[in-house]
């Protein structure tokens, strides 16, 4: 029998860009595999990209276009929006319309978007969602090199003596690489890694020296060591001489605080500032990596070029193992950033305010206008559309009433926006119940076209799945939209092949070497070519030979006017809003490891949601005891813009004065559970990137009477109650609920959790003691249990692995079913415990097991039980049981 055909592809999760093979099963399913022919993962693959089989289904999918409410042709929506857009346009001019799109999207996607609005509609209101996450990044490489250009490759991690990682949990957030960085360790034991972060992460569990910095506190650290490696003469004196400028200032910002001022801004000890500093100066071969927590603040910008002042100070770039290296958070940020996508950029890395960029670019489009000046980025953006300068919005591939901050006042601008367009790939989400037109897009696995990961390495995303209904890809929209606004020859493409030959060619106009980007090899690409194109690293000029690995500014030639890099004075400066009185806490939020921005994909996977299936509060023991909370109660977290209602989870990791939050949840998984409406819409002056890490919040207990857990067969409808968090499992889904009312009736909340209309063929088992307020459920029908309900006037203490994994399980018995009533387990239903290891689906009372029956270490664990063997990132958690039980055993 001959083998399956597989398809080789680009995972559609972070920045990374890993390989992955996919092969259809006999089954009728898919298998996903790490690609160890690919450059940046060599065969690894994460959690997220090891479920990815599950999310693949149709359930929820938009699968043709809505207009109104009612389902239409491709010819009636695209023609309304063409219409639409063109009037208004008319009668308000080019900036009263708006695209926002996202960092999912390919780069054809990207290409065709921008160059409709900026080209030809003649705005430059299209932005991206991943203003979110890295606007700041290319905002200070744009100030520092002149050019948004990242410096050196991945594997500077490995060749590193020092790796300094700010603000980024890389064993969650980019686990692959996180494992390279490990492996590289342990060859290299002498490798040293830092890790700057006020929370102990798992990243932080794995560093050398963990320092707990204050939230916003980045740039007097950095100040500081700036100021440290001159007073050592550690300059590189003849590269700063010949190839940098503006020095002068720049150390006098730095020296504007003494050693005992940076210790008290960022909590640190003088003795761990030292550290730090003297690591830092010993090791030539240094890398700092960093993302979100330097990324998303009011003073990102300032907090990218603290950072790359002391690479140039030191000459410590674009050599192997050296530089600054921002980790990107989406798998197409790098692509959109490439195309133009932000509002103030054009295609292929050209400027906005540069008028020779803007002719070039509106010659080779033969546009007919070209935007003069810089559009909205994204939260002036909705706000435009709040206050009705933008009356018109098209919104695609992203969820921004989620994923914006001041979330509820976005929900008021859609909702008051005269005209919204959603592309997405599934019906109901928070920002497509707001849309007067929805068109269905293809998703990952039947989309076709390229992505760029953070190493500039452009990969090939495949589709190896038929367009499901009428779904179509997101470049073939909006160059339909382009036709029906009257430029068809610009914008009749058939293939994604002949918009990437393009934008090749486009990125080759006039480029003599003073642009960083130029793929310009490839502007005479075949389809045949690029079908079979491998990964590649830009810069590809035409005439010259492939070079990956190819690093920058070792040479001293930056893209400024004069060549030269540009030291820049960051000043330290406070937050946008500091806490106080009321509000006397300060909220981070960010991703956990194996969630995705809003869940739209990974919360359809039973192993991912089984990891973290609930929105949480982390908050020291201190501030827990000091407002009431108690561990795995519920925690109602509020400020002037809004609230949630989440599940407390108190540790020693998170440092006091602060709490951190998912980002992730939804309307569509819990009831109030969105932290972006609280978070401060105070944005970075340069950047224009959002205060995501520093908000001051106020927590209190959530007074609820009652709590409940529930595993359903059947997926049920929202509760009336004023708490609860959906999530699937692997036979159906499990609920968490709460209120601060009592129900009239706990039998008929039962019934309608478990979707009972009528007793025929069910068996309905209850258990009632009123006195302590416990009530339990559980209904069968023939040997299958379809749902049960556990009911306490505290949280409840039923482990959810072993419950949900029920579903699964026969119950010919009534001893079996009491049991199960009961919450007890048995010898033939063995409780997995919460899982760690999403990869092989591995839970922590079977690790703890492990580790009783002489398992030592994370490698014996694995042997015993494959976790960890895959991706890595649970080994952190691994070994936080093992230390547990070593500490247990010796007391």
């Amino acid at each position: 029998m001959s083998a399956a055909p597989e398809t080789r592809s680009t995972c559609p999760y972070c920045g990374v860009g890993c390989g992955l093979r996919l092969r259809h099963e006999a089954n009728g399913g898919i298998a996903a595999q790490g690609d160890p022919a690919h450059p940046a993962n060599a065969g690894r693959i994460c959690s997220k990209g090891s479920a990815l089989a599950e999310t693949l289904g149709l359930e929820g999918r938009l699968l043709h276009p809505v207009m109104d409410g009612q389902r239409v042709n491709w010819n009636t929506a695209l023609d309304r929006v063409a219409q639409v857009f063109s009037d208004t346009i008319a009668q308000h001019g080019p900036d009263s319309v708006a695209f926002y799109v996202s960092g999912q999207l390919l780069t054809e996607d990207y290409y065709v978007a921008n160059k409709l609005m900026k080209g030809f509609i003649g705005s430059g209101n299209i932005d991206t969602n991943s203003r979110l996450c890295m606007a700041s990044a290319v905002a200070g490489h744009k100030r520092a090199f002149g050019s948004d250009t990242v410096p050196g490759v991945y594997a500077d991690l490995e060749l590193a003596d020092l790796v300094v990682l700010v603000g980024s949990n890389l064993a969650w957030c980019h686990p692959v690489l996180f494992q390279r960085l490990m492996a590289a360790k342990a060859e290299r034991p002498e490798l040293t890694i830092v890790v700057i972060d006020p929370r102990r992460t798992m990243t932080a569990r794995s560093a050398d020296l963990h320092l707990a910095l204050k939230p916003g506190s980045d740039v007097a650290l950095f100040n500081g060591l700036l100021a440290h490696l001159e007073g050592l003469g550690k300059i590189g004196a003849g590269y700063v001489a010949r190839h940098t400028s503006g020095l002068p200032a720049a150390l006098a910002a730095a020296r504007s605080l003494l050693q005992t001022e940076i210790a008290a801004i960022t909590g640190l000890s003088q003795a761990e500032l030292k550290r730090f500093y003297d690591l830092f100066a010993r090791h030539e071969r240094v890398v700092t990596a960093y993302s979100q927590g330097v990324n998303q603040s009011s003073c990102g910008t300032d907090k990218v070029n603290a950072i790359i002042n002391c690479h140039l100070f030191t000459g410590r770039i674009g050599h192997p193992g050296m530089g600054p290296f921002s980790i990107t958070g989406q798998p197409n940020a790098m692509g959109g950033r490439e195309v133009g996508g932000l509002a103030n950029q054009l295609a292929c890395h050209m400027e906005l305010e540069n008028p020779d960029h803007r002719r070039i670019v509106q010659d080779f489009w033969a546009a007919p206008r070209i935007a003069d000046k810089p559009g909205l980025k994204a939260v002036d953006l909705f706000r435009a559309v709040k206050d009705g300068r933008v009356k018109a919005i098209w919104i695609a591939g992203t969820n921004p009433v989620d994923s914006l901050p001041d979330a509820d006042d976005v929900q008021a601008a859609l909702r008051a926006c005269p005209f919204v367009v959603v592309s997405d790939v599934l019906q109901v989400t928070d920002t497509a119940r707001h849309a007067h037109v929805l068109l269905p897009a293809a998703a990952w696995g039947e989309k076709d076209g390229t992505v760029t990961n953070s190493e500039r390495r452009i990969s090939r995303q495949r589709n190896f799945l038929p367009l499901p209904g009428e779904a179509k890809p997101d470049w073939w929209i909006f160059a339909q939209v382009g036709c029906r606004m009257g430029w068809a020859d610009a914008f009749g493409y058939e293939k994604p092949a002949e918009i990437f030959a393009e934008y090749a060619r486009l990125s080759g106009v006039e480029n003599d070497g003073r642009r960083d980007f130029d793929i310009s090899e490839l502007g005479d690409i075949t389809p045949a070519d690029y079908e079979s194109l491998a990964p590649f690293q830009w810069p590809w000029p035409a005439g010259q030979p492939r070079n990956d690995e190819r690093r920058f500014f070792a040479d001293g030639r930056f893209y400024t006017p004069d060549r030269k890099a540009r030291f820049i004075a960051t000043p330290w400066r406070a937050a946008a809003e500091l806490p106080g009185e009321d509000h006397p806490l300060v909220l981070n939020t960010g991703r956990i490891r194996d969630q995705w921005h809003t869940m739209t994909r990974t919360g359809r996977s039973p192993r991912l949601m089984g990891h973290i299936a609930e929105p949480f509060l982390e908050i020291h023991p201190a501030d827990a005891a000091a407002h009431g909370i108690a561990p795995a109660s519920l925690v109602m977290l509020h400020n002037p813009r809004g609230h949630a209602i989440l599940r407390a989870l108190v540790s020693e990791e998170q440092q006091r004065g602060t709490v951190f939050a998912p980002l992730h949840w939804t309307d569509q998984f819990s009831a109030q559970a969105r932290v972006d409406v609280l978070v401060n819409p105070a944005t970075d002056p340069v950047s224009g990137q959002p205060e995501l890490k520093f908000t001051p919040v106020a927590v209190q207990p959530y007074a609820a009477s009652w709590y409940g857990f529930a595993v359903l067969a059947k997926r049920p409808a929202p509760p009336p109650v004023g708490y609860w968090t959906l999530a699937p499992a692997r036979a159906g889904w499990r609920l968490e609920l709460a209120d601060r009312i009592l129900p009239q009736d706990w039998t008929i909340l039962a019934r309608v959790l478990f979707g009972i209309e009528s007793d025929a063929g069910i068996e309905l088992l209850a258990y009632h003691d009123d006195a302590a307020g416990q009530h339990r459920f559980a209904a069968f029908r023939d040997e299958r249990l379809i749902g049960a309900l556990f009911i306490a006037p505290q949280p409840v203490a039923v482990s959810r692995a072993w419950a949900a994994d029920q579903l699964d399980a026969p119950f010919a018995t009534a001893t079996a079913r009491l049991r199960l009533l009961a919450g007890r387990t048995g010898a033939d239903q063995p409780d997995r415990g919460a899982i760690v290891c999403a990869c092989f689906d591995v839970g922590a009372r079977q690790i703890a097991a492990a580790v009783a029956g002489g398992c030592g270490t994370v490698e014996a664990v694995t042997a015993a039980t494959q976790a960890g063997g895959n991706c890595g990132s649970c080994r952190s958690e691994i070994r936080r049981i093992i230390d547990g039980f070593s500490i247990q055993k010796a007391g």
